[in-house]
Protein backbone atom coordinates (compact mmCIF):
# COMPACT_ATOMS: atom_id res chain seq x y z
CA UNK A 1 0.00 0.00 0.00
CA UNK A 2 1.25 3.36 -0.95
CA UNK A 3 0.38 6.66 -0.09
CA UNK A 4 1.25 9.67 -2.30
CA UNK A 5 1.03 12.63 -0.74
CA UNK A 6 1.13 15.40 -3.32
CA UNK A 7 -1.78 13.76 -5.29
CA UNK A 8 -3.76 12.65 -2.02
CA UNK A 9 -4.29 9.00 -3.07
CA UNK A 10 -3.73 5.71 -1.22
CA UNK A 11 -2.98 3.01 -3.51
CA UNK A 12 -3.33 -0.67 -2.98
CA UNK A 13 -1.86 -3.64 -5.51
CA UNK A 14 -4.00 -6.62 -4.98
CA UNK A 15 -3.38 -8.45 -8.11
CA UNK A 16 -0.61 -9.12 -10.99
CA UNK A 17 -1.18 -8.56 -14.72
CA UNK A 18 -2.31 -5.72 -17.25
CA UNK A 19 -5.01 -3.12 -16.45
CA UNK A 20 -7.83 -3.41 -19.46
CA UNK A 21 -10.59 -1.06 -17.56
CA UNK A 22 -11.56 0.49 -13.82
CA UNK A 23 -14.70 1.13 -12.03
CA UNK A 24 -15.39 3.83 -10.34
CA UNK A 25 -17.16 3.73 -6.60
CA UNK A 26 -17.33 7.31 -5.24
CA UNK A 27 -13.91 8.00 -4.26
CA UNK A 28 -12.84 4.44 -4.94
CA UNK A 29 -11.43 2.93 -8.30
CA UNK A 30 -10.90 -0.71 -8.41
CA UNK A 31 -8.49 -1.33 -11.35
CA UNK A 32 -9.55 -4.52 -13.56
CA UNK A 33 -7.78 -7.14 -15.53
CA UNK A 34 -9.02 -8.41 -19.08
CA UNK A 35 -11.13 -11.51 -17.23
CA UNK A 36 -12.64 -8.93 -14.33
CA UNK A 37 -10.23 -9.57 -11.85
CA UNK A 38 -8.98 -7.01 -9.40
CA UNK A 39 -5.40 -6.01 -9.87
CA UNK A 40 -5.39 -2.30 -7.87
CA UNK A 41 -7.35 0.03 -5.72
CA UNK A 42 -6.70 3.58 -5.27
CA UNK A 43 -8.58 5.98 -2.66
CA UNK A 44 -9.00 9.43 -3.77
CA UNK A 45 -9.07 12.27 -1.63
CA UNK A 46 -7.20 9.77 1.09
CA UNK A 47 -6.58 12.43 3.89
CA UNK A 48 -9.88 13.23 4.18
CA UNK A 49 -11.28 9.51 3.81
CA UNK A 50 -8.47 8.70 6.54
CA UNK A 51 -9.80 10.86 8.67
CA UNK A 52 -13.20 10.05 8.48
CA UNK A 53 -12.81 6.69 9.20
CA UNK A 54 -10.61 6.90 12.26
CA UNK A 55 -13.53 8.81 13.81
CA UNK A 56 -15.92 5.31 13.30
CA UNK A 57 -15.89 3.43 16.20
CA UNK A 58 -17.97 0.67 14.63
CA UNK A 59 -17.87 -1.73 11.88
CA UNK A 60 -21.92 -0.19 11.23
CA UNK A 61 -20.30 3.26 11.06
CA UNK A 62 -17.97 2.12 8.59
CA UNK A 63 -20.50 0.41 6.41
CA UNK A 64 -22.10 3.10 6.59
CA UNK A 65 -19.42 5.74 5.67
CA UNK A 66 -18.11 3.59 3.01
CA UNK A 67 -21.59 3.54 1.32
CA UNK A 68 -22.10 7.56 1.16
Amino acid sequence: MNYDIEANIISWEIGKGKISRVKEFGNFLVHLSPAGKPILIEILDASKFKTRLSNLKTLEQINEALAS
